[in-house]
């Protein structure tokens, strides 16, 4: 069952590209905004990627409408304008100097548009690098995320574009905090996302480590264990598992499941700590039984025993995957060709119910006519009157 839309009343205008913007228009149209996307008459850059990069502007897109302006001309800037006026949000990932350029920077809209919060998602907030342009990956290696994922030698980006995403999701927050401040203060707000910032605040953990102790940071792959079992281990049938142990009680149970009397007895593991620096010979002895059973037992009884594990998945196994099937944890959307295609649900529930309405992605300027019906505005065409082609020539 999906949940109430907590937003139905919030009208967001997101001219942004690529991933950090429109997810932050992603997740505020799945709970319940009116988001309009206003592209290019060429359209948002991502409509045409194909790869990794396939799945870009459906998944990030979808669930919005989509309005074609040229607002470089006084007719599209007119009814930019106008469609702003009727806005609570205004979303926008572009390069300071353009806005400027175009004359809708956030000083600039705030003198037009007092009550409008105006969210910017930029490679890095104000300082030194304020004018860099960056990248998911680029940030990555400059704040060792990189590094840590991989190592020194060989970083690696970590397996999706998790900065983007998360910035995003940082710009929702920003935006409902302003909105509840608005309710006092009848004001908008600039509010301003870093890329690099956010991935700064990934790795805080580890910076916060080093202030601490003084220890240099070890990448993950290198990295000194902190629980007596906490690995991937080969099964009897070819296939692999991670186990985690951390807790005492795991360990009582998991050695008592699986014949490790002798480590219960053994003095040398009576404390957690004695355990982890054990890991040298237990682990070797944890992994001679881990290959003696199968997947399928191991899951059963670790689930039984309470005991962390996971299956070593790709993304697509997750199709098959019976929590991600249940009710309400995939959502429909329907692609530009007419095909449905499934999203996992917004990670809440609220009032013990999902967000998990159907979707449907925009085509280009699929909603010009009707958003400029709102507006009170007239559409006229040209010749051609393809998608791309769409032009707002005057009121």
């Amino acid at each position: 069952m999906s949940a109430s839309v907590p937003l139905k009343d919030i009208r967001v205008v997101e001219m942004s590209h690529m991933i950090m913007g429109p997810s932050c228009g992603m997740i505020l149209a799945q709970l319940g905004a009116d988001v309009i996307k206003v592209e290019p008459p060429n359209g948002d850059k991502t409509r045409d990627l194909s790869g990794m990069g396939t799945a870009f502007f459906p998944l990030f897109n979808r669930g919005k409408r989509s309005i074609v302006l040229e607002i470089e001309k006084d007719e599209g800037r007119r009814v930019f304008e106008k469609l702003l006026a009727t806005a609570d949000v205004f979303i926008e990932n572009f390069r300071d100097e353009l806005l400027e350029r175009l004359n809708i920077s956030a000083g600039a809209l705030r003198v037009k548009f007092p009550q409008l919060i105006i969210t910017g998602h930029k490679g890095f907030l104000s300082g030194p690098y304020q004018d860099r342009p960056a990248l998911d990956e680029v940030v990555q290696m400059m704040t060792g995320l990189g590094m840590m994922t991989g190592s020194k030698k060989k970083p690696l980006r970590v397996g999706s574009s998790a900065n983007d995403i998360m910035g995003g999701m940082f710009g929702v927050i920003g935006i409902l905090a302003a909105l509840l401040e608005r309710k006092k203060t009848n004001e908008g707000k600039e509010i301003r996302v870093g890329l690099f910032e956010n991935c700064l605040f990934l790795v805080a953990q580890h910076m916060v480590q080093y202030e601490l102790t003084g220890a240099p940071s070890v990448p993950m792959p290198n990295r000194i264990h902190a629980w007596p079992v906490y690995d991937i281990f080969q099964t009897s049938d070819g296939e692999q598992i991670f186990i985690g142990v951390v807790t005492e009680g795991h360990w009582n149970n998991f050695c008592r499941a699986y014949g490790l009397q002798r480590f219960l007895d053994d003095d040398r593991l009576q404390t957690a700590t004695d355990r982890i620096d054990a890991r040298g010979w237990t682990i070797p002895i944890v992994a001679e039984i881990i290959i003696g059973e199968t997947l399928a037992d191991l899951v059963k009884n670790l689930a039984r025993l309470n005991i962390p594990f996971a299956n070593i998945n790709s993304p697509e196994d997750l199709f098959n995957d019976p929590h991600v099937l249940r009710e309400g944890g995939l959502i429909p959307s329907i692609n530009l060709d007419g095909k449905t295609f499934r999203v996992p649900a917004l990670p809440l529930e609220l009032d013990g119910d999902g967000i998990s309405a159907s979707t449907s992605v925009p085509s280009l300027g699929a909603d010009t006519e009707s958003i400029l019906d709102e507006l009170g505005i007239e559409l006229k065409l040209n010749e051609v009157t393809t998608d791309e082609d769409m032009r707002v020539i005057h009121e």
